[in-house]
């Protein structure tokens, strides 16, 4: 059977609420619009700081602020976001609020999945190899805080079977919501970081694949970004979001202020977009497409920032239809964008005070174009 619509899920940031860990970690009050506002210029011309058109700082505690967010992102065609999802352990999840909040109001018309982004959080400095910086722009100012010793902010701990099934029981009411996203009547679910033990990941998804088939479901539909091997037939492989930097075309290696001693990497918007459709053309009948919107991650990495130069809408449009295209051809019914709303690294779909709604608009048109 052929697609009829292509659908395009974004990835979606949950981490615009205040929470302790937060506070302790990054100071009191942080969430990503502190380092959205704080960011200064690298270079004349340089589009920063952001702004949120009519400076809408929103918070995602707020069920109101959500639902929005969906209904602007229904308004423009887009199908779902795929919601970032942190679980650490039994013992310790963060930024869970505003996917419960959009759990508990059935009125948000949004559909939705996660997107396991299943790394350890740690300091800059940490030598853990498999772990996140999560705002290395402010690793500086908290030299006071305890355990600076490992630089480990929250461990991923898979645990044992036990613990597999609390976090599938958490799932659970997730999965059976009608606007979870499925597939042949399976909850789509992403394993951001499939190479982070992947022994384990084994044995955990063929677990869940057996409990989700009790609940009434036929399994549950994986996918990753990338997978290092098949996992016995159980899992689809689908390379998920376009956020390894090996497919960007670096424009400039290296670029130096010497007074500020700043080195930053750019990388030119189209160089990207066309390793992107390249690669697109080359794609397993089991690998999904990805795009993104635009990229510049200052706020957060400031003079190590990865910075994609020569965006507009007018492009973003047109590499998307070129996408959306190919995977109509593929027979593939999703195509992932990143992402909603990554201020903090320059990736957002939502107004600014620059562009205004023009991302969205040409997407919107895109998206009708593909599917009329």
């Amino acid at each position: 059977m052929s697609v009829n619509k292509v659908k395009v899920i974004a990835n979606y940031l949950p981490q615009y609420h205040t929470i302790p860990e937060n506070d302790k970690w990054w100071g009191k009050g942080f969430t990503d619009w502190i380092a959205v506002k704080a960011t200064e210029p690298a270079y004349e011309g340089h589009n920063q700081p952001r702004v949120p058109l009519n400076e809408n700082y929103y918070s995602l505690d707020c069920a109101d602020s959500i639902r929005w967010q969906a209904s602007l992102a229904r308004e423009y065609g887009i199908y779902g976001f795929g919601i970032y999802h942190y679980w650490f352990s039994s013992n310790q999840q963060l930024l869970q609020k505003p996917a419960e909040l959009l759990l508990q109001n059935k009125d948000i018309d949004i559909n939705f999945m996660f997107i396991w982004d299943n790394l350890t959080w740690k300091r800059t400095w940490s030598k853990l190899s498999r772990g996140l910086d999560w705002a290395p722009n402010y690793d500086k100012s908290t030299e006071d805080l305890e355990n600076i010793d490992s630089g480990i902010l929250a461990e991923l701990v898979y645990g044992t079977e036990d613990d597999w099934k609390k976090h599938y029981n958490y799932l659970l009411p997730f999965f059976k919501d009608e606007r979870y996203i499925k597939k042949d009547n399976r909850p789509i679910f992403s394993i951001f970081q499939p190479r982070n033990d992947i022994e384990t990941l084994k044995k955990m998804t063929i677990y869940w694949n057996e409990l989700a088939k009790k609940d009434g479901f036929d399994g549950i539909y994986f996918l990753s970004k990338d997978w290092p091997e098949r996992l016995e037939g159980k899992m689809k492989y689908a390379p998920f979001a376009p956020t390894s930097w090996s497919i960007f075309m670096e424009y400039k290696i290296k670029e130096f202020f010497a007074k500020k001693k700043k080195r930053i990497g750019f990388y030119d918007y189209d160089k990207c977009w066309k390793n992107i459709l390249t690669d697109a053309k080359k794609a397993s009948r089991d690998t999904y497409l990805c795009g993104f919107v635009r990229y510049d991650d200052s706020p957060r990495r400031g003079n190590k920032a990865r910075i994609i130069l020569n965006e507009s809408p007018k492009k973003f449009g047109e590499y998307m239809k070129k996408l959306m295209t190919i995977s109509k051809k593929q027979n593939k019914e999703f195509v992932f964008l990143m992402a909603w709303n990554e201020w903090g690294e320059g990736a957002y779909l939502e107004p600014d005070t620059v562009d205004g709604n023009s991302y969205l608009e040409i997407l919107k048109k895109v998206i009708d174009e593909i599917n009329r």
